[in-house]
């Protein structure tokens, strides 16, 4: 009898190990075929002309309110305590303006971003989950994390360009190859942009909501 417990729990686990070696495992690198697609160039420059613009609203804000100091510095002699008071006031009223603008700014930048990079991300996702079921894969592996700490690339079928064609993308890519920290560099330039043309510090850890690029680490299709 035990004999042939044994048997029979030998020949479920070699049964078992053929069955797992014999499903098909893939491997992608999401950040790579998001960062290529079209709609990323779109939304990069729609970015880019998003910032100006925030930018330049500050510009001109800055612009008045040092038209008004210099105006008060020039005359302040001349001016009664209470046109001073009056004078003071504005300007205060207008550097507080500016600094909440700029606040407001940062946000709106990285909300807009948000809503833009999401619907990329998602048919990103569509497009993998397609070929994957249509290649019967069990798992597809997300590369791009980093949170795999090893892996036998020859083992793992690369679907990048299934998933490419999917996509319609050429092999040139549409956008140049922009990671997490680029794309944190690029909403940090706006930061910049505006902290030179205000002269102020920005406070902008007001809201680090983001969508993550990376958030796909590893489909599961059966």
């Amino acid at each position: 009898m035990k004999k042939a417990i044994k048997l029979t729990l030998a020949v479920v686990l070699v049964m078992g190990a053929t069955s797992l070696f014999a499903q098909k495992f893939g491997r992608i690198n999401t950040q790579e075929i998001i960062m290529a697609m079209p709609e990323t160039k779109t939304m990069q420059e729609n970015m880019d002309t998003f910032a100006k613009e925030l930018s330049d609203n500050i510009e001109t804000m800055n612009v008045e309110f040092n038209t008004k100091l210099q105006d008060f510095q020039k005359n302040y002699n001349t001016f009664s305590d209470a046109i001073k008071e009056v004078k003071e006031k504005e300007l205060n009223d207008m550097q507080t303006r500016t600094r909440e603008f700029q606040e407001r700014a940062q946000q709106d930048y990285q909300k807009k971003q948000n809503e833009l990079l999401a619907p990329i991300i998602d048919k990103a996702k569509s497009a993998i989950d397609k070929v994957a079921a249509a290649g019967g894969f069990l798992v597809v592996f997300d590369t791009s994390t980093g949170s795999l700490a090893y892996f036998d690339e020859a083992t793992l079928t690369d679907v990048a360009p299934a998933v490419k064609k999917e996509l319609g993308i050429t092999d040139a890519p549409a956008a140049p190859p922009r990671g997490d920290e680029q794309l944190h560099a690029a909403r940090m330039g706006l930061t910049q942009r505006l902290e030179r043309r205000s002269g102020h510090p920005v406070g902008l850890e007001a809201d680090q909501r983001s969508v993550d690029v990376q958030k796909y680490s590893l489909y599961h299709y059966r």
